[in-house]
């Protein structure tokens, strides 16, 4: 039997945004109107602990509510004829609610929670929140299972393995503007194409484009993909290429 042909999914923010998820975004350094600094460094967190599990329990609540949306279902859908790892930006849960069975996250899991004694007990929260007083199996608080600013991305030298052996990278929601995840687009080999989906897309897109939502362009690149394969995708509805 072949060998099945890997596609590598590099997500970010916009993926979610698509699904009433709101993000951080560089030009005013807020998230849902807090400072980024108060809430998603390790000196908040020494600062006001209640002040930023209170935040990331609204943020959970928030994700709880929300579907993935076309755009998560379509990476999915991938699976039925390639090998597919989504390796994502976002916090949230949608790809995998969406139905990716392989998702690595850089930044963390707001569903999870870990020791602020030793970082390698992670817990599932389930529907559960985290407030104060509430511990790990060591005796200390537990924290949100979050990589904030200021911190080390301990899944980038593992997603950076996992991209060095696709065949195809699909570049969608993110501008890849925040490292190290901004490095794993480079990371595959040189021959292995880049497909960016980006409303804001342009002819300085240095890898072939799709300038539309994912919830839009997924759909109709996957169904592409599935039906001809990754070996010739000029005939991709509204692909471009700088």
């Amino acid at each position: 039997m072949a060998k099945q042909q890997h596609i590598v999914v590099l997500s970010g923010a916009g993926v979610s945004a698509e699904s009433g998820i709101q993000t951080f975004r560089d030009g005013d350094g807020l998230w849902e109107n807090h400072n980024v600094q108060d809430v998603a460094t390790p000196e908040a967190w020494q600062r006001d602990p209640e002040l930023v599990l209170r935040f990331y329990n609204e943020r959970r609540q928030q994700i709880r509510k929300a579907e993935p949306n076309a755009g998560h279902k379509a990476i999915a859908h991938l699976e039925d004829g390639f090998k597919v790892t989504v390796i994502t930006q976002n916090i949230d849960d949608l790809h995998e609610r969406g139905g990716s069975s392989e998702v690595l996250h850089l930044h963390g899991e707001i569903g999870k929670a870990r020791s602020t004694f030793d970082e390698r007990l992670v817990v599932s929260l389930g529907q559960s929140d985290i407030y104060p007083g509430d511990l790990c199996d060591k005796g200390s608080q537990l924290r949100p299972h979050i990589v904030w600013f200021g911190e080390d991305v301990p899944m980038y030298p593992i997603a950076h393995e996992v991209t060095q052996a696709a065949d195809l990278v699909i570049v969608v929601g993110t501008s890849l503007l925040v490292q190290p995840a901004s490095f794993l687009a480079s990371a595959a080999p040189h021959h292995v194409a880049r497909i960016v989906v980006d409303p804001k897309a342009s002819a300085d897109t240095p890898a072939f484009y799709l300038r539309d939502a994912a919830g839009v362009a997924m759909p109709v690149l996957v169904d592409y993909l599935l039906e001809n394969g990754i070996e010739d995708l000029s005939g991709i509805p509204g692909l471009q290429h700088a």
